[in-house]
C-alpha cells in the first residue's frame, strides 16, 4: 500500500508530466530538503524512461515507483528504473515496464546517450541556465572572429555539444577522464555535429595547464569542477588556484561561466574566491536557479556565476 509520505511526490511528478514537452528534466527533487521525509530521493525524466534514484533506504520503495509507473504510462513511458545509492557500488533495477535499452536525455534537438549503471549518468540536469546562458553569448559573439571557448573539466562535453550547435565556435574539451571524453566525442557525433575545430584533451586541469593553455586565447569559459575527485581537485583546496592561473590563456576580454556545487560555500563566499584570484575579473550575476532544483537555502543550492574578464595592464 502507498503510504500518504508520497503524495506530494506524486502530485507533483502529475503535474510536471501533464506539462511536459519531451526535454529531459527533474520530476522530483527531494535534496533540496523542501519536503519532509523525502530528502532522500529524486524523480527524473528521461523519456521513455523515469529514473528514480535513492540515496537512503524508504519504506514501500517499490509501491512508489508502481505509482509513478501508473502515472507515466499512459504518456507513452516505457520503464521505470531505480538506483539505490546507499548500497555499496552502483546498479540500476528496471522495476516497472521494460528495460529502456539506450536511455537517452533529449534536450531540444539534441540527445545524449545515458549510463544508469553509473552514479552520474552523463547529462546534469541542474545546470541547464548555464547552457542557456552560453547559448546566449555565442549568439551574441559569433559575428566577433575568430571566438575560442575552454570548456574546463568538460565530463561528457555536453557544454561543447550546446556551444557548436549554436554556432560555429572552436571549442577546446579538457578533462583528466579519457573514457568520458570518448562519450564527449561521441555526443557530437551522434547528434551530427561537426568535429571540425573541436579538441579533447586528457588533461589534468589544474597540474597540467601549461599543456592547453597555448590553446587561446579563449573569449568564452566554462569552468564547472567536481566537487571533489580524489586525489585530482577538491574545490575546498584547488579552486583559488586554478583561477589564478585562468587569465594565462583568456583573451583581453571575456565571458566566463563559473560554477561550484559544494555547500560548504556560500555564495559569498564564492564571489570572493573569484575575486580574490586575479583583479581582473567581475561578477556580473548569478544565473538563475533551474526551477526543477528548488532548494530550502540558496547558499547550499548549485552557484552559477557569469564572470566577466578582463585583462588588467
Amino acid at each position: 500500500m502507498l503510504s500518504a509520505v508520497w503524495e506530494p511526490l506524486l502530485e507533483q511528478v502529475a503535474n510536471k508530466l501533464a506539462g511536459g514537452d519531451g526535454d529531459s528534466r527533474r520530476l522530483f527533487h527531494g535534496r533540496g530538503r523542501s519536503y519532509a521525509g523525502l530528502e532522500q530521493v529524486s524523480v527524473d525524466s528521461f523519456f521513455p524512461a523515469i529514473l528514480v534514484t535513492f540515496f537512503e533506504p524508504h519504506r514501500g520503495e517499490t509501491a512508489l515507483c508502481e505509482g509513478l509507473w501508473r502515472l507515466a504510462q499512459p504518456s507513452g513511458y516505457r520503464g521505470v528504473a531505480v538506483q539505490r545509492r546507499y548500497l555499496a557500488g552502483v546498479s540500476v533495477d528496471w522495476v516497472c515496464g521494460v528495460v529502456v535499452a539506450t536511455p537517452m536525455a533529449r534536450r531540444g534537438g539534441l540527445k545524449f546517450p545515458l549510463t544508469f549503471e553509473r552514479q552520474n549518468v552523463g547529462f546534469f540536469l541542474d545546470i541547464e541556465p548555464g547552457r542557456i546562458w552560453l547559448e546566449e553569448q555565442i549568439r551574441f559573439c559569433t559575428g566577433q572572429k575568430p571566438v575560442k571557448m575552454l570548456n574546463l573539466f568538460a565530463f561528457t562535453c555536453v557544454f561543447s555539444a550546446v556551444a557548436r550547435s549554436a554556432g560555429n565556435i572552436d571549442i577546446v574539451n579538457v578533462d583528466v577522464n579519457r573514457g568520458v571524453l570518448k562519450r564527449g566525442r561521441e555526443n557530437h557525433v551522434i547528434n551530427g555535429l561537426p568535429l571540425e575545430g573541436i579538441q579533447f584533451l586528457p588533461l589534468d586541469a589544474l597540474r597540467q595547464f601549461k599543456r592547453f593553455d597555448r590553446r587561446g586565447p579563449f573569449q568564452l569559459g566554462v569552468v564547472d569542477p567536481p566537487t571533489r575527485q580524489k586525489g585530482r581537485f577538491d574545490v575546498i583546496h584547488n579552486y583559488a588556484k586554478l583561477l589564478q592561473q585562468l587569465p594565462a590563456c583568456l583573451a583581453e576580454e571575456a565571458d566566463l561561466l563559473m560554477v561550484i556545487n559544494s555547500p560548504r560555500y556560500s555564495e559569498a563566499r564564492f564571489r570572493e574566491l573569484i575575486l580574490e584570484a586575479d583583479m581582473g575579473y567581475a561578477v556580473a550575476a548569478r544565473l538563475p536557479q533551474n526551477p526543477d532544483f528548488p532548494d530550502r537555502d540558496a547558499d547550499a543550492a548549485l552557484k552559477m556565476l557569469h564572470v566577466k574578464y578582463r585583462r588588467r595592464h
